[in-house]
């Protein structure tokens, strides 16, 4: 069996989904890909299901009843990885935004080196943007400056969402406290895995922004962000995270 999951969340991505399959699947390395569908009005999950006949046993699909939220898609998601076996769970989000080329680079860093958890960064190695606007490069840079200053964690992408765990990383985290489901949830993720001792590695990426598609983006998830961070260092203040 595949040693590698690749988990990608969807909804309304019938423009991406098919090319990010094949692309992901494509790779020297024989990924596998779980697909979270949340119900999709545009019928992504009918693709997902049309491309399984091609892929077989290498592409899954979760089509779960409505849209809840990518951290809730992605607990959905680490919990079946755990479940199915496979010792490497990555985080990848469907609009071409990581490239799937990518993928080996955070392979090796927790595979061949050191990493619990090799983090996909667009600001270890300077700003690595392309085609966002400038107030949204500042927002997501600023708001990793935020996070480490609040959680003390040495993490230059603590937004970032193309991920490499290791399957013990997963295994010592309890995924039913996990509360937050945008920006929040990948940053709750890395400081439950701070806080679990476990190494956490920045791999140099370029990240470009979706050219199909729309952008999940609100200033719900905004909010949560920023008054989650308080909430996750309190919580681990009181010992209770």
């Amino acid at each position: 069996m595949n040693d590698c999951i690749v988990i990608i969340p969807t909804y309304n991505e019938i423009e991406n989904i098919e090319s990010i399959i094949r692309s992901v699947l494509s790779q020297h390395k024989p990924f596998h890909i779980l697909i979270v569908d949340d119900n999709s009005p545009d019928h992504t999950a009918d693709r997902v299901r049309l491309l399984q006949t091609e892929f077989g046993g290498r592409l899954f699909l979760e089509n779960r009843e409505k849209k809840s939220g990518l951290g809730t898609a992605y607990v959905h998601g680490f919990k079946w990885a755990l479940s199915n076996g496979y010792d490497f769970v990555f985080e990848m989000d469907a609009d071409f935004s990581h490239n799937p080329n990518d993928l080996e680079k955070l392979y090796d860093a927790c595979h061949f080196g050191n990493a619990d958890l090799a983090i996909g960064s667009r600001y270890v190695t300077g700003v690595n943007v392309v085609n966002w606007p400038l107030n949204r490069v500042l927002m997501s840079y600023f708001a990793s400056v935020y996070v480490r200053l609040i959680t003390g964690m040495k993490i230059h992408d603590a937004t970032a969402g193309f991920i490499c765990y290791k399957r013990e990383v997963l295994e010592n985290i309890d995924l039913n406290k996990i509360r937050f489901v945008g920006y929040a949830f990948q940053i709750e993720m890395k400081y439950r895995t701070f806080c679990k001792k476990f190494n956490i590695v920045e791999v140099p990426i370029i990240f470009t922004d979706r050219t199909k598609g729309e952008s999940k983006m609100s200033n719900s998830i905004i909010v949560e962000a920023v008054f989650g961070v308080i909430s996750l260092r309190l919580k681990k203040l009181v010992n209770s995270l």
